[in-house]
C-alpha cells in the first residue's frame, strides 16, 4: 500500500522538528555524508601535518599551542573534544603560562590558542575530516583584546636606551645596529631577521623587507645605516659570499636570533627601571617612529613607512587615493637621520 502525500508531508515534517531539536539542519545532514566513513586522525598524527604546511611567521604564533594541545590530547581524534573542553584548555593553559615582564594576566596568551585552535580545525574542515557545523573551535569566543599600552618614546628616553645598549652587553656594537636599523625602518623584529646580504641596495640607499603574511617591500635607510650593515656583513657574515644568508650575525658568525632581543631588552632594564617597569620592548620603537612619521609628514606616509596595505583596516573608499611614493619615504628618512637620501626630492 502506497503512502499518501500528506503522510509523507507529515513525516518530513516530523523528521526537520527532530533535526531543529538536534541543533541541525539537512544541510548538515548532506555535508557529514561527504565526510562519513573517512578515518579521522588523531591530534598527534594530524598537528605534525599542519605544522609542515604553515608559514614560519605563523607557526612561531600557533606552534607551541599545537604542541600542548599534542602533550593533553595526542591520542584523542580531532572530533572528540567539545567546545566547553576546548575553552577549558584555554583557561588552564593561561593559567599555567609563563609569567614575562610585559605580562598583562595572559589575555593574550589565551587568545592566541584560540586562534591556534580555529587555525588547526579550519585546515581539517578543509581536509574534509568533519563538517564547519561540526567545528568545535569555531564555538569557542575568543578574549577581548586589551588596549595597547605603547606610547611614543620621547627623544630623551630613546638616547638613554641607546647609550645603555651602546655601552654595556657582550657585544654593544651590534645592539647599537639592531637600535637604529628598527629605529630608521619601524621593522618588526622578524623583518630584521630575515634581512640578507641581498636584500641591501647600497647605491640606492634601500633595504628590502620581508614581513607579516609574506609581504615584500623596499624600505629607504640612510647612508650611515647602509655602511653600517655592509661592515656588519663583511665581518661576520662573508661566508663564501653566500648572499642569500642572515645578515645579522653573532660575534661567531651564528645567524641572530629572537633571543638577542630578549636578552638585550633586560640587560637595558637592569640600567633603566623605567624600561623593565613599563615592559619597553622593539616594538615600541616601532609605535615611536611611526607616530613621530605621521605627525611630520601625514597618514599616507605614516602607512608607508609601517609597510601596511590598503586592506589592515581602511575605511572607505578614499584610502585607496591615499599612497605615498618612495621619494616620499626617503624624505621623511632624511629629516629623521639629518642625512640627504638619494632617493629624496629636493
Amino acid at each position: 500500500m502506497n503512502a499518501t502525500p500528506n503522510a509523507g508531508r507529515a513525516q518530513v515534517d516530523a523528521a526537520l522538528v527532530l533535526l531543529a531539536g538536534l541543533g541541525l539542519t539537512p544541510e548538515d545532514l548532506v555535508a557529514s555524508s561527504a565526510v562519513a566513513g573517512k578515518p579521522v586522525p588523531t591530534f598527534a598524527e594530524y598537528v605534525p601535518q599542519v605544522v609542515a604546511a604553515t608559514n614560519p611567521g605563523s607557526l612561531k604564533t600557533y606552534g607551541s599551542y599545537w604542541n600542548k594541545v599534542v602533550d593533553q590530547w595526542g591520542s584523542r581524534a580531532l572530533t572528540e573534544p567539545t567546545p566547553l573542553e576546548i575553552q577549558e584548555l584555554g583557561k588552564r593553559l593561561r593559567a599555567a603560562r609563563l609569567r614575562r615582564r610585559n605580562g598583562r594576566g595572559g589575555a593574550s596568551s589565551e587568545e592566541n590558542y584560540v586562534a591556534a585552535m580555529r587555525c588547526l580545525y579550519k585546515r581539517a574542515v578543509a581536509d574534509g575530516y568533519l563538517t564547519e557545523a561540526q567545528n568545535p573551535a569555531a564555538k569557542v569566543t575568543k578574549p577581548r583584546r586589551q588596549p595597547s599600552t605603547r606610547r611614543a618614546l620621547p627623544d630623551a628616553r630613546l638616547a638613554e636606551i641607546n647609550k645603555v645598549a651602546s655601552t654595556t652587553g657582550d657585544d654593544p656594537a651590534l645592539d647599537s645596529l639592531l637600535l637604529r636599523l628598527h629605529t630608521e625602518t619601524a621593522c618588526r623584529r622578524g623583518g630584521a631577521l630575515a634581512v640578507r646580504r641581498c636584500d641591501l641596495d647600497p647605491k640606492q640607499c634601500l633595504i628590502r623587507l620581508h614581513e607579516k603574511g609574506g609581504t615584500q617591500r623596499w624600505q629607504p635607510v640612510s647612508p650611515t645605516l647602509m655602511r653600517s650593515l655592509l661592515a656588519h656583513w663583511n665581518e661576520r657574515g662573508n661566508l663564501d659570499d653566500r648572499s642569500t644568508e642572515q645578515l645579522l650575525r653573532y660575534k661567531d658568525r651564528r645567524p641572530l636570533t629572537y633571543r638577542r632581543y630578549d636578552h638585550m631588552w633586560v640587560r637595558i632594564g637592569q640600567h633603566l627601571d623605567w624600561v623593565d617597569i613599563q615592559g619597553i620592548s622593539t616594538h615600541w620603537l616601532r609605535h615611536t617612529i611611526i607616530t613621530w612619521v605621521e605627525r611630520s609628514f601625514g597618514y599616507a606616509v605614516a602607512r608607508a613607512f609601517a609597510g601596511h596595505s590598503q586592506e589592515s583596516g581602511d575605511v572607505g573608499a578614499t584610502a585607496t587615493y591615499i599612497k605615498a611614493e618612495l621619494h616620499e619615504i626617503a624624505a621623511a628618512v632624511a629629516a629623521l637621520t639629518g642625512e640627504p637620501h638619494p632617493l629624496a626630492e629636493n
